[in-house]
């Protein structure tokens, strides 16, 4: 070891207990109408945020523009035949807070099919890229590669008022959700299916037509629309949405903040738990031989899990106290489309058994089932058996709220975001006075 490295092993270690003891004994000293805990805890639940778009309410889950989710899929527009609102409709509704009509739904999807090709050199890079290149800095990649194509940049750079910046920036986000879905799907059969690539359907929604290009068939047309919108949006605190928000707050265009977005989403605490919710799901059905285990069984498993230090995935929630609706919307989906599924069977039960063993522990905030914990299944169900793509679907549905979000900070003037550091010399100096006097 280097004795730069060495030298800065030890410096870690001995700062270490100064953050424990702050944390563990003065946490609840406020520093500026803000505690100990909080400024080292990541800004939870710090209300320094404003967004429209969406909120998180502990006793209902996410509310869109002040609807629940049964009741933005009940309000708005359907393809015929199809039991999910489109995707275009779903977008109309975060911009604007209505419902669409018909022909406004169609308006938007005939203006994403006219936005919709992807310059050739967005596959040149894809291609260029190693092969074994992970799927999420595939589409970050594809996403930055596009970035010369900003309206916005194009237009800051001919000189606008402060209050247009919002109408260059819409452009820049119905460009990008309109070629988001090719991207993905091109990623998808390029890495896994060995580049047989499936041409878009112009005339199908966007849910229809991501399916058809993944070249999976009904329903999973349907599970797009779900997922997408499921997948939208998260109020502005979480760290892909806030990311872009950050980002796009020194007037980046749309193609940097939301790379940026993706860059976060890809982290493991936070757009990769999906996958490993399904990888404990079967190898818990591995270890009880292949089949659906008993009540007991399970509940023996959930036990040791838990005595031997573990958690049990896809359970817990941040803020939410209640089961996330997120995830009764896809456990209604699994219920009528694939109930026979042994991994959706074994889901089921895992719900109907762990809150029971989570209140018992005692140890958990919330012994609720989170979105993560059939997402999943279900991508398994149809054939998307890749784990490292599960992030990308999260990243195109993220784009819906994070897009719609910067569009409105730009409309709104928000200023750039600067929140202030202090030291942990600092901390330590008002913890022993009791708080940071105010002047």
């Amino acid at each position: 070891m280097s004795s730069l490295k060495e030298t800065l092993r030890e410096k870690i270690e001995a700062h270490r207990p100064r953050t424990q003891k702050l944390l563990k004994e003065h946490g609840h000293v406020v520093i500026d109408k803000v505690t100990i805990e909080q400024a080292i805890g990541g800004a939870r639940d710090v209300r320094c945020l404003v967004t429209d778009i969406s909120y998180l309410d502990p006793m209902e889950g996410i509310r869109f523009r002040g609807k629940t989710i049964p009741e933005t899929f009940a309000a708005l527009p359907k393809p015929p035949g199809c039991d999910y609102p489109s995707v275009e409709a779903f977008w109309y509704f975060l911009l604007t807070g209505e419902i669409p009509s018909e022909q406004a739904v169609k308006e938007v999807r005939d203006d994403f099919r006219e936005r919709s090709r992807v310059p050739n050199y967005v596959f040149d890079t894809l291609r260029a890229m190693a092969r074994d290149s992970h799927p999420m800095a595939l589409l970050s990649a594809a996403i930055l590669s596009m970035q010369r194509e900003s309206v916005f940049v194009r237009r800051y750079n001919e000189g606008m008022r402060k209050a247009e910046y919002w109408d260059p920036m819409y452009e820049d986000s119905m460009n990008l959700l309109a070629k988001l879905p090719q991207i993905a799907a091109y990623i998808y059969r390029m890495k896994y299916k060995g580049g047989a690539i499936i041409p878009p359907e112009p005339d199908l929604d966007m849910g229809g037509n991501f399916a058809h290009m993944m070249g999976i068939p009904k329903p999973y047309d349907d599970v797009a629309r779900m997922y997408f919108i499921l997948h939208s949006d998260h109020e502005s605190g979480n760290v892909s949405a806030h990311a872009v928000h950050l980002v796009a707050s020194t007037l980046s265009d749309a193609y940097y903040a939301f790379s940026a977005g993706l860059n976060g989403l890809a982290g493991p605490l936070h757009g990769l738990a999906n996958q490993e919710v399904l990888m404990w799901i079967q190898n818990l059905m591995k270890e009880m031989g292949g089949k659906v285990p008993s009540r007991e069984e399970l509940k023996k498993f959930l036990w040791d899990t838990l005595n031997g230090g573990r958690v049990i995935p896809g359970y817990g929630h941040a803020v939410l106290r209640i089961t996330d609706p997120r995830y009764t919307a896809q456990h209604d989906f699994a219920l009528k489309h694939m109930p026979d599924d042994p991994m959706f069977q074994l889901t089921n039960l895992i719900y109907e058994v762990a809150p029971g063993v989570l209140r018992e522990h005692g140890k958990a905030k919330n012994p609720w089932p989170n979105v993560d914990s059939a997402s999943g299944v279900i991508q398994w169900h149809y054939g998307v058996t890749q784990y490292d793509f599960y992030t990308v679907l999260f990243g195109v549905g993220r784009a819906l709220g994070t897009l719609a979000n910067i569009t409105w900070d730009r409309g709104l003037g928000y200023p750039l975001e600067r929140p202030k550091s202090v030291t942990t010399d600092m901390l330590e100096e008002w913890a022993a006075k009791g708080g940071r006097p105010m002047k």
